[in-house]
């Protein structure tokens, strides 16, 4: 009997609604996770409880309506749009599922939606490129949390970070090169999300030069191969070569920095007056760390990194799309889940039918 498999879509999450009530539940489900607010914690639930969820949600539900869609929330919007691209590409030897690690549609409930269609396996696609362990490592976290929560626990296949896979890179490249081929562009700058510097240290604990040489990240070593810093330089490399940028054609960022303590560098907001400072007039920005466009891509940069680029006196600043459900991605996704899948069984197998 042929193998059925279930695919388990995961992305971060976000609110139901662009309201103040429904932004601080997320932002307290979200930021009370130990991998994201890695504190002790009393610490955390005071930051979390007192401080960002009652100050932070009324600003942030502002920003989720300047962005947010007659069907939803632009993130859960793409997502659904992926999954049902995939299963469509895939065929009915497949079954699809989007799942939440924050808010709905949950994870848990994907994976027993999976479960209880019968599926033999289960692939797990944490849609995060480069790994972090806020991302990558929480969703996976829960997942095996969900998993072995079930009587039957299902066999699981993880897929891996997929930072510099030929497909992805293609997938980039189709989304970014329309943008470029327009002229009107000089730059590219590749904005990814930030993260505090204690959890790359954390990510790289055998490597002396870990933030400490300013290379440290422009190249990938054995110390430093779940370095989410790292991944995210060798990301921008590839898609460079694949887009055929001369070196001081493009430069690498980050964003969404929350609070007082250090965060990787350089700042996207730092970054944008010293690109107009050196006569950059058009700039295109990339946000390769992101599959879906979201709150960070379509509020954070399209308009107020656009905003402050006029105001520093840049002419135009063009937001690249993510790849999203674009064919180039969900072909690349397709590939990989059935390069994964188990050979059909023998004619002895007890599991065939006689």
């Amino acid at each position: 009997m042929p193998e059925t498999s279930g695919v388990l879509l995961i992305n971060l999450g976000t609110p139901e609604a662009p309201t103040a009530r429904a932004v601080r539940a997320y932002l307290r489900e979200f930021l009370s996770d130990p991998r994201v607010i890695d504190t002790g914690p009393l610490t955390r639930a005071a930051l979390v409880q007192l401080l960002i969820a009652p100050f932070r949600a009324p600003r942030s539900a502002r920003q989720y309506r300047s962005v947010w869609t007659r069907e939803g929330s632009p993130l859960l919007v793409h997502g659904r749009a992926l999954a049902d691209a995939l299963a469509h590409a895939l065929g009915a030897a497949y079954r699809v599922e989007l799942g939440m690690r924050y808010g709905r549609p949950s994870l848990a409930a994907a994976l027993e939606r999976l479960v209880e269609a019968g599926v033999d396996r289960i692939h797990v696609v944490p849609l995060f490129p480069q790994y972090a362990a806020s991302s990558t490592g929480s969703a996976l976290q829960r997942v095996f949390e969900a998993a072995g929560g079930l009587w039957n626990v299902p066999p699981l296949d993880i897929l891996p970070d997929f930072y510099d896979h030929p497909g992805f890179i293609a997938a980039l490249a189709a989304v970014t090169r329309p943008v470029l081929e327009n002229g009107r562009f000089d730059h590219l700058l590749l904005s990814y999300h930030g993260l505090p510097e204690r959890q790359i240290r954390k990510s790289a604990p055998a490597d002396p030069l870990c933030l400490t040489d300013p290379d440290c990240c422009l190249q990938l070593r054995p110390a430093s191969r779940r370095c989410y810093r790292a991944q995210a330089f060798a990301t921008s490399r590839a898609l460079a070569r694949e887009l055929g940028l001369e070196r001081e054609r493009w430069s690498v960022s980050f964003q969404s920095r929350l609070g007082r303590t250090p965060w990787i560098r350089p700042f996207t907001d730092h970054v944008l007056p010293e690109l107009a400072g050196r006569g950059v007039r058009r700039l295109a920005v990339a946000c390769p760390s992101f599959v879906a466009d979201c709150l960070e891509t379509l509020e954070e940069i399209g308009i107020r990194a656009r905003l402050q680029w006029r105001e520093a006196g840049g002419e135009s600043l063009e937001l690249v799309p993510c790849v999203n459900a674009h064919p180039a991605w969900v072909d690349t996704l397709a590939r990989m889940l059935r390069s994964r899948a188990l050979p059909a069984p023998g004619p002895n197998s007890e599991c065939s039918d006689p």
